[in-house]
């Protein structure tokens, strides 16, 4: 069904879009709705002054963006980090790149049914994402936050299997992404992401019990960016976009907006 509903977006669009060019100076652009599409919406009319019309379609999952880049229905994504587009590559075959990293999202462990980590008990019940990447990035900070302890050797690429230990006996619910904050009325705590955060009204700074430090290796790898089809990067719209969304005037709308949910990466 969600393939449906994106087939009849994008078929709303000029399809003529090879996957190494640009249709006219038209740039089309996939974005998860909070906070990438809003950020897009900010960079409209800087777009415009170097000559190209953004137009961004929103998608609610991880997949169906990543494969209309690689069809070249979409010019760029912008949803996404690195660690995750490089495990598409690999699961899907994809020739996705790095355009240029614009922010990073802080993972935060939210409330649940439980407001308080100290209440943590025997039994309780800890919801978060279930692909590869963020299932590491959520482990390692209950890891953090001690909770659990992971097998050394498990870094970024931890899953349930590498749980060494648990301080109490909670059950760890693995869910897609978008789908853990809509069970915060059945499970203890949930870890997000910081876009599907903000989507169900929550902020890093005042609601979050716990979240990723800045000098955190987590926050280090997953930094979200521009992703094209290999051999666009170098594009001049493409570069157009990147240097507009690292602009002074973005970085400080997204200082400004997101309460320290979004964070504007500088390298």
């Amino acid at each position: 069904m969600k393939k449906l509903v994106a087939a009849t977006l994008i078929g709303t669009l000029a399809l003529s879009l090879s996957s190494t060019a640009f249709a006219g100076e038209k740039l089309v652009v996939g974005a998860s709705a909070t906070p990438h599409a809003e950020i897009l919406e900010q960079a409209k009319p800087l777009l415009e002054e170097k000559g190209y019309d953004l137009e961004i379609v929103q998608f609610d999952d991880y997949i169906i963006p990543n494969e209309n880049v690689e069809s070249g229905d979409l010019d760029a994504n912008y949803f996404q980090h690195i660690a995750y587009m490089n495990s598409f590559n690999e699961e899907k075959g994809t020739h996705l790149v790095n355009a240029g990293g614009i922010h990073y999202e802080p993972f935060g462990i939210y409330p649940g049914t439980k407001d308080n980590l100290d209440d943590l008990a025997d039994g309780d019940t800890i919801a978060i994402p279930n692909d590869t990447t963020n299932e590491a990035r959520a482990l390692l900070l209950l890891q953090e936050n001690g909770i659990i302890t992971l097998n050394e050797d498990a870094g970024l690429t931890a899953t349930v299997l590498d749980i060494k230990e648990k301080a109490v006996d909670i059950e760890i619910v693995e869910l897609a992404a978008e789908q853990v904050s809509r069970v915060r009325e059945e499970t203890s705590f949930v870890i997000l992401n910081g876009n599907y955060a903000l989507e169900a009204g929550l902020s890093v700074g005042k609601d979050a019990l716990a979240n990723e430090t800045s000098d955190s290796e987590a926050i280090q790898t997953y930094v979200n960016i521009i992703a094209v089809k290999e051999g666009n990067e170098e594009n001049e719209g493409v570069k157009a976009l990147v240097e507009v969304l690292k602009s002074e005037e973005i970085q400080k709308y997204i200082t400004d907006t997101y309460d320290g949910a979004v964070v504007p990466y500088t390298e």
